[in-house]
């Protein structure tokens, strides 16, 4: 298997996608206000014009764009476009951080290796939409947030970074996400940040980051 080696800009070019409040873009752009985090935002886009995290980047002055699924008659169509239009900002890193479409062939093709997401469960286990209501569901005393490189399944990409968060006696759903919220932005601004003053490489399923 191919060992794929990225060395980002510096500072790194980030393209950013979110679907609501973007509040792990607030954070990245955050964190990005400092020089010494190496990395800019250098645009974020969205899939509806309704996502109110699309104000954060405004007020950063990052250039925003959407592209409504809606807009397109066929799925792969909306996918080749978003794959344009993030490739005119030449990010050497695209974050998913609340992009609520699964992102096509055309896009992974084009940024193989270089998107990122997160997932409010502790991969591989409880994959999907409703990561902390299946852990609460299953009875798990531990769970957490998983940092991934995408690949074409659901949440099944490289690990990059794990965090557990443990599951207390009187949570529910929405207070045990709450604080998975918590350790996922955490996790996100870190790695973001390592990976974008250090490089990483993939290795099959190992992903490293720094020499």
């Amino acid at each position: 298997m191919t060992v794929q080696t990225f060395r980002p800009s510096s500072p790194a070019r980030l393209v950013v996608l979110i679907s609501g409040t973007g509040s792990n873009l607030a954070a990245l752009l955050e964190a990005a206000a400092d020089p010494g985090y190496g990395a800019q935002v250098v645009a974020v886009g969205a899939d509806r014009h309704s996502a109110t995290g699309l104000e954060h980047a405004r007020a950063a002055g990052s250039p925003v764009f959407v592209e409504r699924v809606g807009d397109y008659a066929e799925r792969s169509a909306w996918d080749r476009a978003l794959a344009t239009q993030v490739a005119q900002f030449e990010p050497d890193l695209v974050v998913s951080a609340g992009f609520m479409k699964l992102l096509g062939p055309a896009f992974l093709t084009a940024f193989a290796g270089r998107t990122v997401n997160t997932h409010p469960a502790l991969s591989p286990a409880f994959p999907g939409m409703h990561g902390p209501r299946d852990a609460l569901d299953y009875g798990v005393k531990v769970t957490g947030c998983t940092l991934f490189v995408v690949d074409d399944g659901v949440d099944t990409g490289a690990i990059l970074d794990q965090r557990a968060v443990e599951v207390a006696a009187d949570d529910d759903v929405e207070s045990l996400h709450e604080r998975i919220k918590i350790a996922e932005r955490s996790m996100l601004v870190e790695q973001v940040g390592r990976m974008a003053r250090e490089g990483w490489i993939i290795d099959g399923r190992t992903v490293r980051v720094g020499g």
